[in-house]
């Protein structure tokens, strides 16, 4: 984690972070952003083929960010969701409704060309609000 006066960093070890000059999750003030996050954890995919399993472990990544600001799935106030396949709505909403049932942040859902690796299907980003209960 790096700091900057109220800006705080969060850096999961993702190659891209590095080589883009980003952070996985970036808090300023109440407010904690998670850049786009997949299924990746070091350098295994999980879930390949399956985007249910690719997005509950995308939310899982995302979450782990949020926690080391102490934060969990009920400061969540805004997800979106990337497929690369209308075909995958329902599961990916699945595994949304899995996460985040209770709390029902404000949600997007984007059916977009592709990403980096082909064998991602899923792409979450999450924003998360610290006076929200967690």
């Amino acid at each position: 984690m790096t700091s900057s006066d109220d800006v705080r960093r969060v850096r999961s070890g993702s190659p891209w972070e590095e080589s883009f000059g980003s952070a996985r999750a970036v808090a300023a003030g109440d407010r904690v952003v998670v850049g786009g996050t997949v299924s990746f954890r070091e350098d295994v995919l999980y879930g390949e083929g399956d985007p249910y399993e690719q997005a509950t472990v995308a939310f899982a990544n995302a979450l782990e960010a949020i926690a080391e600001f102490g934060l969990g799935p009920g400061s969540v106030i805004r997800t979106r969701m990337y497929l690369t396949h209308a075909r995958d709505v329902d599961e990916v909403g699945r595994a949304h409704n899995d996460v985040f049932g209770q709390v029902r942040p404000a949600t997007t859902l984007m059916v977009v060309s592709g990403f980096v690796d082909p064998r991602i299907l899923v792409e979450v980003e999450l924003e998360a609000f610290r006076g929200a209960t967690p």
